[in-house]
């Protein structure tokens, strides 16, 4: 048997397609959604994911700015600049690039952000939201896996689902996401990380499990029971001089032995990574929406 591949490339075009009408929507009604993009430093990693969300943003018909501080530049300076943007009426979502310079405080910076501009979905108030089922934003990468599980049919509902890694970026919201008693979520969710014991023990009863945890190949093909749906969240550069750059990217499955085992599995690249970027933009049109609606009542 060989899985099915869920391409994350396939179905991040399917939900921009449908982006794109809700667009002109709010275009007809006078108003261009807004995203403005702080990036700190020039880290090749961060310059090459600011660079590809600005280029599908104009994709998409989204207004979008990306502002570039040196890395030396200071907290106080960027708290006032996000304060600035907080007010701004031209963008209706703010992301600020991660990781940020050792010498700024990144929660602090992630918290100045008004949490109906957090696109991104990291704010306090927007955790707090996620995690009692009314969210403005949901975060994007977690977000991004919920649809890939929906649109591919392998919905969670009634599923096991075991999700490795507890990161807040990814681990814990997506549990919160799908323990909700909601259509496309209502999963039972057991979570495993670095402190769990008989790890292979608890991965071999999910369902669907999902490997988050930053490290390549650490989930093994007798991790996996026969038939599961594996969603890997992982991305890893590892050396292959057949490369030009000297690098492959591998997830944090050992894909090539489980996809003879699992039902269905994500490729890594073109599974959750078009996901991210996509519900981030998602996020801006109903950022957008959500603001048009409040004037119109008020």
């Amino acid at each position: 048997m060989s899985a099915e591949l869920i391409s994350g490339t396939k179905i991040a075009e399917d939900i921009r397609q449908e982006l794109t009408g809700r667009i002109a929507q709010l275009k007809a009604k006078g108003v261009t959604p807004g995203l403005v993009m702080v990036r700190v430093g020039e880290d090749p990693a961060s310059v090459s994911y600011v660079s590809g969300k600005s280029k599908t943003s104009a994709e998409l018909g989204i207004y979008s700015e990306t502002l570039v501080y040196p890395e030396n530049a200071g907290e106080k300076e960027l708290l006032a600049r996000i304060a600035e943007l907080n007010s701004n009426l031209r963008f209706h979502g703010i992301l600020v690039q991660l990781p940020l310079p050792k010498h700024i405080d990144e929660d602090k910076v992630l918290n100045a952000i008004d949490p109906l501009k957090d696109v991104d979905g990291f704010h306090p108030m927007n955790v707090g939201r996620m995690l009692i089922g009314e969210p403005y934003f949901l975060p994007c990468t977690p977000h991004g896996v919920q649809q890939l599980l929906i649109r591919s049919g392998h919905s969670p509902d009634g599923k096991h689902v075991v999700i490795c890694g507890r990161s807040n970026l990814v681990g814990k919201p997506l549990m919160a996401i799908l323990m909700q008693k909601k259509a496309g979520a209502n999963a039972t969710v057991t979570i495993c990380h670095t402190g769990t014991k008989n790890m292979a023990q608890i991965t071999r009863q999910a369902d669907i499990l999902v490997a988050a945890m930053g490290s390549p190949k650490v989930i093994t093909a007798d991790m996996v029971k026969e038939g599961a749906v594996v969603i890997d969240v992982g991305v890893n550069r590892i050396p292959d001089a057949s490369k030009k750059t000297g690098f492959r990217l591998v997830g944090d499955t050992d894909f090539e032995a489980i996809k003879e085992k699992a039902k269905a599995i994500t490729p890594v690249p073109g599974g959750v990574g078009p996901m991210t970027v996509t519900m981030l933009l998602v996020n801006t049109g109903r950022a957008a929406e959500m603001r048009l609606a409040a004037h119109r009542q008020g």
